[in-house]
């Protein structure tokens, strides 16, 4: 069985119901007159949630455009999941960590729509509905094998890989139900991008996801005052102790040695994008908050492990602006972070319920 080196690895190695409302900001803003509307996934109907995941299963399905890049990739979707591992060491622990998730992310929905047919918008996944109890977390609607995304794998002992110990991780084997129990992924782990065919594997820790994906620590994080105080609480630290609901979620459901804690792969769990989406929801409602400053509110470093998340030591860097572009690596055009701070604006075109 393929060992991951997971999210908790490079961390360990480096040690409510209503729309919300928004503006168009700046000169390259352009018309958004129909947003699409963002669900909880449990908001979907039963239909709804299948024609998401007959879309996720299309993109899975048409062949790879960025061979030269990625000449391991075996779909369109890998491309995704490749785009963040060329990117990861540039795109974690900086200021522009949330606008190119909220980019990439759109731009995954983009492609469900444009070329499989997809009439829905993005779902979130709002885990905090789903922490109530010790075991809540096994009973989330995303897990449902029939109308969700399948459950956890089998319980396999982590034979040496590396990282941050995950305490209550109840898998790391192969996912058993559900519509991607037999997804073969062919990037990763970590930094690999040529062919190495794998299973889609989760390792869920109810510990690590009622610890950090509470509402209580959801409203910890929307009351900072500007984005830089925000965006800590939203990314967190690389120790049990500082991981927030980013990695918590990373964590949460991949403990040890599933493929959403890998934090270059990640993206091959299709739930990846439920759980970057809900993070770009609470981004946009603590925008809401105070829209027409937060519009324009960035702040962070431009590099890695930099002030203030320079957890080994000081490292040159500059701060981003709404200037600072966004690099996609040829999966789709490059933009501003200031093209992306509007939600129904800019390059964006969709809204909350």
């Amino acid at each position: 069985m393929v060992q991951f080196l997971l999210f908790s690895s490079l961390l360990g190695l480096l040690l409510s119901g209503v729309i919300d409302g928004a503006a168009t900001h700046g000169a390259a803003a352009k018309s958004c007159k129909n947003p699409i509307v963002r669900k909880e996934w449990r908001k979907l109907t039963t239909s709804e949630k299948g024609d998401y995941i007959t879309a996720i299963k299309c993109l899975q399905s048409l062949p790879s455009q960025m061979k030269d890049k990625l000449p391991g990739a075996g779909s369109r979707f890998e491309d995704f999941q490749g785009t963040h591992i060329l990117s990861t060491e540039f795109i974690h622990f900086v200021g522009h960590f949330q606008p190119w998730h909220r980019y990439m992310v759109a731009t995954y929905e983009s492609e469900l729509r444009s070329r499989c047919g997809y009439k829905g918008a993005q779902p979130y996944w709002n885990w905090s509905e789903d922490v109530i109890t010790n075991t809540s977390i096994f009973s989330s609607p995303v897990f449902d094998p029939d109308t969700g995304f399948g459950g956890n794998g089998p319980y396999v002992v982590n034979h040496g890989v590396p990282g941050i110990p995950i305490p209550g991780r109840t898998g790391g084997g192969c996912v058993k139900d559900g519509p991607f129990k037999d997804l073969v992924l062919n990037l990763g782990p970590l930094g690999n991008i040529t062919k190495n065919p794998h299973c889609l594997t989760r390792d869920i820790s109810p510990l690590m996801t009622n610890r950090v994906l509470t509402a209580s620590k959801v409203a910890l994080a929307l009351s900072k005052p500007d984005f830089a105080h925000f965006d800590i609480q939203v990314q967190g630290g690389i120790t049990w102790d500082t991981i927030t609901y980013h990695g918590g979620g990373h964590l949460g459901i991949g403990g040890e040695l599933g493929v959403i804690a890998d934090i270059y792969a990640s993206p091959g769990d299709p739930l990846f994008y439920l759980h970057h989406a809900q993070l770009d929801h609470l981004w946009w409602k603590w925008q809401g908050m105070n829209l027409e400053k937060r519009l324009k509110d960035i702040a962070g470093p431009d590099t890695q492990f930099a002030y203030p998340f320079d957890f080994h030591g000081p490292l040159p860097y500059k701060n981003v602006t709404l200037d600072f572009k966004l690099n996609m690596r040829g999966l789709v055009e490059d933009v501003t972070i200031g093209d992306v701070m509007d939600i129904r604006g800019g390059v964006l075109c969709y809204q909350y319920l």
